[in-house]
């Protein structure tokens, strides 16, 4: 199949959303992989937690994961509970435990507690994907990032990430793995997106630091650095402008949708990447991660 047609290209409709976006409310729907992914037993018997699990690139994962064999908690919002319900029945009719935890990972508290339901609901983590992230675009640049959108972005981004982490590991047996979500942002940065690209790079450098050091311990550090991709995320934090043409620069023309970056989750989970740690992985539509 031509990669350049196998979804549609702009002009994206994302509908009136408001932060941080719901999927029933997008007029053009992203594909999760909802009809087409087909597991075959790579991630059987595994515990996996996903953050922002609930839409998106973490639906798409979840979904994958289930499919492959893994019991799932999901983490999200409150006021996603909607979409995050919708996530877990998927994950329950491919026959794996599904666990909600609604929360916000701005507070160290409630990763721990995320980590924590984990061990009692699902008896173990053996993947952590560090997935959940927040933007808001600032078109006007540096003088319109206000002290609390760089908050929430430092926060929800990067601090949460590392709390997740350092509560989980002294949990993760060798052979576990985290995966962390980067961006094409961390490599090709926007001004509107500043703080965000700034968490981004983060992310890859974060990425590579705890895969040396937790190499000694048999557990894999590896990430994913989406392009474009076709979630509530987009037309609730970006102008109506820019939603309609989101991912026609990229060489491919069009946005990517999650259930193409499942796979990639997926392999970094699996056994099929056992000699691989402190890499990252663009699924950008053909922009250069370098």
């Amino acid at each position: 199949m031509d990669p350049r047609s196998k979804y549609p290209g702009p002009e994206y409709d994302g509908g009136d959303l408001e932060p941080p976006g719901l999927t029933g409310q997008m007029p053009q729907r992203p594909d999760h992989g909802e009809e087409s992914y087909q597991g075959s037993g790579r991630l059987a018997g595994r515990k996996a937690v996903i953050t922002g699990g609930d839409s998106g690139i973490g639906r798409a994962v979840a979904i994958a994961y289930a499919r492959e064999g893994s019991d799932v908690l999901i983490s999200y919002l409150p006021e996603e509970e909607e979409d995050a319900r919708e996530t877990a029945q998927l994950i329950e009719k491919a026959g794996r435990v599904a666990a909600l935890v609604p929360g916000d990972i701005r507070e160290e508290s409630q990763c721990r507690a995320i980590v924590d339901r984990a061990l009692s609901d699902l008896g173990g983590i053996d993947i952590l994907v560090n997935n959940a992230a927040y933007q808001m675009a600032q078109p006007g640049g540096i003088t319109d990032i206000t002290d609390e959108q760089f908050d929430r972005v430092m926060k929800t981004n990067l601090y949460a990430m590392f709390w997740l982490c350092r509560a989980a590991v002294p949990h993760m047996q060798p052979g576990a793995t985290i995966i962390n979500t980067a961006s094409i942002q961390a490599y090709q940065s926007s001004s509107a997106l500043l703080d965000y690209a700034t968490t981004k790079g983060g992310i890859v450098a974060f990425t590579k630091a705890l895969a040396e050091d937790l190499a000694d311990k048999g557990i894999r550090v590896n990430a994913v650095a989406p392009g474009p991709i076709w979630t509530p995320l987009i037309p609730a934090t970006m102008p109506e402008k820019k939603v309609k043409s989101f991912g026609c620069d990229t060489p491919l023309g069009r946005a990517g949708q999650p259930a193409e970056l499942a796979p990639a989750y997926v392999y970094f989970a699996s056994q099929e990447s056992s000699y691989t740690t402190g890499e990252v992985l663009g699924v950008t539509g053909g922009k250069p991660v370098s």
